[in-house]
C-alpha cells in the first residue's frame, strides 16, 4: 500500500474530505484504486461538494466488483449509485441500478445488503409514491434484516422512515416514538455521517408536517450544530430549507428568503435535487407575501420544475391577481392529487390545503366549499392534536360564519383563534384572523373594539412588509368602510418600527485631536461601516447628521442584531488598528407617521432621547423594543425606569451586554 493511499484512508477517517480527495485522487493516478478503495474515493468526492466525481467512483467500484465476481459488494455498490440518482432526481437512472441490484442479490444469500435494498424500496414508496402502506411493510423488512445482522445504520433510516409512514396514517404517538429512537442513533455517533443526515431530515420534517415548529426549530439547530462539529457538507442545505421555512412564519421574511436561496445553490452544487423545489417554495411564499407576484410565480416555477407541488402558493397567487375561478381549479386540482399522487389519505397534506380553499371559495362566495373545507380541517386539528391545526380550523370557522351572516359566533371563533396564532408567534396569521375579527366585530355593531382589531392587523401587515394585505385591507376601509370605520389618511401612513440612533461620542474631541484631514477619513470609513451592517440587517436609513445616523427596523430583533454587529466591528477595528470611534446607540419600538423619506411623531423623539441615555460603547433598548424582539441570545440588564424630555410617563429601559 502506498504513502499516499494510507495518508489518504486516514484523513477519510478524520472527516478531512478535501484532504482525503487529494490524497485519494493522487493515489488513483499512480495505480487504479482497487473498489474498495474507490468507494472511499467516493465519499471524500461527494462530501468534498463534488457529487458526479462521486458517482464517477462508485461506477467504477461496481465494474470492479462485477469483474472479480463479488456479486454481493457489487449490488451494495450498485444501490449507493441508485440513491444518488433518486436524489439528483433521474428517476429511470435510479431504477435501472435498483434493478441491478435486486437481479445480483437473488442468487445471494440473505445479508445486510438485502436489508439495503428493502430501505430503498420503502424510500421510493414514501418519497415519490406516497404510499405509506407499501413503505411500513419494507421498513419493516429492512429494519428486522438490519437487526439480524448487526447494521445500526439501516435499522435507524427504516425506523424513521416507518414513522414518517406512520404519521401520514394518523398514528402520531406510534410515529413519533420511532423517529426518536431513530434520532438517538444519530445524536449517539454510532450512524454513519450520511445516515445520520438522512435521519436528521426525516426527524425535522416530521415535525414541520405535523406543524409542531417549535421542536422542528430544535432539531434543525441541532442537525446544524451536529454537521458544523463533523465537517459535514450539502445537508445543511436541506437545514437551510426547514430554517428558511420557520424564519417565513415568524415574519423573518428577508432572512428566510436570504436562507432559501442559499440553500438553492448548496443543494444544487452537492445534486440534492430533490430537495432544491422546496427551497424555491419558500421564496415564492416571501415574495408572495410581501406583494411581488412575478418573482413568486418565477420562485414557483422553479418549485415544480424541482418537483415540489407549489401549492398552496401558486392558488393564493391567482386570488391575488384577482382569478379567483382559477385560484379555485387550481387548489381543487391540488386536493385531488396530481398524476401518480394519492393525498386523499394524507391529512397532514391536505392540512396544508385547506385553509386556502377556504379563503378562496370565500371570495367566491362560494359557501358550500369553504363549509366543507373547514369541517375537514375541523376533523383534521382533532386527529392531530397542535394548536396549529386548531387556530387554523378556528380562523376557518370564523371566516364561514362571518359570511353566512353569524357574525358573533364568527367573533366567538376569531378571537380564540387570533390568540392561538399569537400564542405560537405566527404573526401573518394573527394578523389575518384579526382583521376578520374586526370585521365580526364592526358587522356585529361593535364599532370601537372593530376599529381597534384593524388598526392592529393593520400595524402587523405593515411591520412585516406584506404590501397586498395593507393595500387590500385600505381599500376595504376605503371603498367599502366596515361597520362605519375608515382609515384616515395618517392612519393609511402610521406605521410601528423600532428606530435606531447612533453617535460619535466626543466627536468634537478627536477632531481636535486627529486634525480635519483624519478626521474626514476616519467618518468615512464610519459611516461605510455602519452603512454595512445597516443593510445587511434590513436597516431603512432615514437621515445621516454628520456622525450620527437614524435607522428604520420592521422588526426590533433585527434593529438589536445590527447594533451588537456595529459595536463589535468597531471593537475588532480598535483591536488590530489601534483604533475606532467610540459609538453609542439607542433604540426604541414604537408607532409614528410616514412622511415621504422620513418618519415624525413622538415615537421618534422617545428613540433620540434613548439614543442619548447610551455612554460610549454602549447599546441602550426600551422595554418595547425587548418586548417586540422576543427572546435574544444576548444578555441583557435589568429594566430601570427613566424620564425622558417630552414623555410625561416614565420609560422603561436596559443596556444589552454584546460582548
Amino acid at each position: 500500500m502506498s504513502e499516499v493511499l494510507a495518508s489518504g484512508r486516514e484523513a477519510l477517517q478524520r472527516r478531512s474530505w478535501a484532504e482525503a480527495l487529494q490524497a485519494l485522487t493522487q493515489a488513483d493516478q499512480e495505480a487504479d484504486l482497487s473498489p474498495s478503495d474507490l468507494e472511499l474515493l467516493a465519499e471524500a468526492a461527494w462530501w468534498s461538494g463534488h457529487p458526479d466525481e462521486a458517482t464517477q467512483a462508485l461506477e467504477r467500484a461496481y465494474a470492479g466488483y462485477m469483474q472479480a465476481g463479488d456479486h454481493l459488494s457489487a449490488a451494495a455498490v450498485a444501490l449507493r449509485v441508485a440513491e444518488l440518482a433518486f436524489r439528483r432526481m433521474s428517476y429511470s437512472i435510479a431504477g435501472g441500478w435498483v434493478a441491478r441490484a435486486d437481479r445480483l442479490l437473488r442468487d445471494e444469500s440473505e445479508s445486510v445488503v438485502h436489508a439495503w435494498l428493502e430501505f430503498i424500496h420503502a424510500a421510493e414508496a414514501l418519497a415519490h409514491r406516497n404510499d405509506p402502506d407499501d413503505t411500513i411493510v419494507h421498513a419493516d423488512r429492512a429494519i428486522a434484516l438490519g437487526r439480524k445482522y448487526g447494521s445500526s445504520d439501516v435499522q435507524s433510516i427504516a425506523l424513521s422512515f416507518k414513522g414518517a409512514a406512520l404519521l401520514k396514517k394518523g398514528r402520531v404517538a406510534e410515529g413519533l416514538a420511532l423517529i426518536d429512537e431513530a434520532t438517538a442513533s444519530a445524536t449517539s455517533g454510532e450512524l454513519e455521517p450520511k445516515v445520520a443526515c438522512d435521519v436528521y431530515c426525516v426527524t425535522i420534517a416530521a415535525c414541520s408536517d405535523l406543524a409542531d415548529y417549535r421542536r422542528a426549530g430544535e432539531w434543525t439547530d441541532e442537525a446544524e450544530r451536529w454537521m458544523q462539529r463533523h465537517a459535514i457538507r450539502g445537508y445543511q442545505g436541506v437545514c437551510r430549507v426547514h430554517r428558511a421555512e420557520l424564519k417565513r412564519l415568524r415574519g423573518s421574511w428577508s432572512e428566510a428568503e436570504q436562507e432559501a436561496r442559499r440553500a438553492c445553490e448548496e443543494l444544487e452544487r452537492y445534486r440534492l435535487l430533490d430537495a432544491v423545489g422546496f427551497a424555491y417554495y419558500e421564496v415564492g411564499e416571501v415574495r408572495l407575501h410581501m406583494g411581488d407576484l412575478a418573482a413568486a410565480e418565477e420562485a414557483f416555477d422553479r418549485a415544480y420544475e424541482y418537483g415540489r407541488n407549489p401549492q398552496p402558493g401558486l392558488a393564493l397567487l391567482l386570488l391575488a391577481r384577482g382569478e379567483i375561478d382559477e385560484a379555485a381549479r387550481s387548489i381543487v386540482g391540488s386536493l385531488s392529487g396530481g398524476p401518480g399522487e394519492s393525498i386523499e389519505d394524507d391529512p397532514l397534506v391536505r392540512g396544508r390545503l385547506l385553509p386556502a380553499q377556504v379563503e378562496i371559495a370565500l371570495a367566491s362566495d362560494d359557501v358550500e366549499t369553504a363549509r366543507a373545507a373547514t369541517e375537514e380541517l375541523e376533523n383534521i386539528a382533532r386527529e392531530y392534536t397542535s394548536p396549529v391545526w386548531e387556530a387554523a380550523a378556528l380562523t376557518a370557522r370564523g371566516a364561514v360564519q362571518l359570511q353566512e351572516g353569524d357574525p358573533v359566533a364568527a367573533a366567538g371563533a376569531l378571537s380564540r383563534a387570533w390568540r392561538l396564532w399569537r400564542q405560537i408567534d405566527l404573526p401573518y396569521e394573527r394578523a389575518k384572523a384579526r382583521m376578520l375579527l374586526g370585521q365580526a366585530r364592526a358587522a356585529a355593531g361593535e364599532r370601537s373594539a372593530a376599529r381597534l382589531e384593524l388598526r392592529a392587523a393593520r400595524s402587523t401587515f405593515e411591520r412585516l412588509g406584506a404590501t397586498l394585505d395593507v393595500q387590500k385591507f385600505d381599500q376595504l376601509l376605503d371603498v367599502e368602510p366596515v361597520g362605519g370605520v375608515r382609515a384616515s389618511d395618517e392612519e393609511r401612513h402610521r406605521a410601528t418600527r423600532t428606530f435606531m440612533f447612533t453617535d460619535i461620542v466626543t466627536s468634537t474631541d478627536l477632531i481636535g485631536l486627529i486634525g480635519d484631514a483624519a478626521w474626514e477619513n476616519l467618518l468615512r470609513w464610519h459611516d461605510r461601516a455602519l452603512r454595512a451592517d445597516f443593510a445587511e440587517h434590513g436597516g431603512e436609513e432615514v437621515n445621516h447628521t454628520g456622525d450620527g445616523f437614524f435607522v428604520a427596523f420592521d422588526r426590533a430583533r433585527d434593529g438589536v442584531e445590527c447594533a451588537v454587529a456595529i459595536q463589535r466591528r468597531l471593537a475588532e477595528h480598535r483591536q488590530e488598528h489601534g483604533f475606532a470611534p467610540w459609538v453609542r446607540i439607542g433604540l426604541h419600538t414604537a408607532e409614528a407617521t410616514r412622511r415621504e423619506d422620513s418618519y415624525l411623531g413622538q415615537g421618534v423623539h422617545a428613540a433620540a432621547r434613548v439614543g442619548s441615555l447610551a455612554d460610549k460603547e454602549q447599546i441602550v433598548v426600551s422595554a418595547p423594543t425587548l418586548q417586540a424582539a422576543g427572546t435574544l441570545r444576548f444578555q441583557v440588564s435589568e429594566l430601570r425606569a427613566v424620564h425622558l424630555k417630552g414623555n410625561s410617563e416614565a420609560v422603561e429601559v436596559a443596556t444589552v451586554e454584546w460582548r
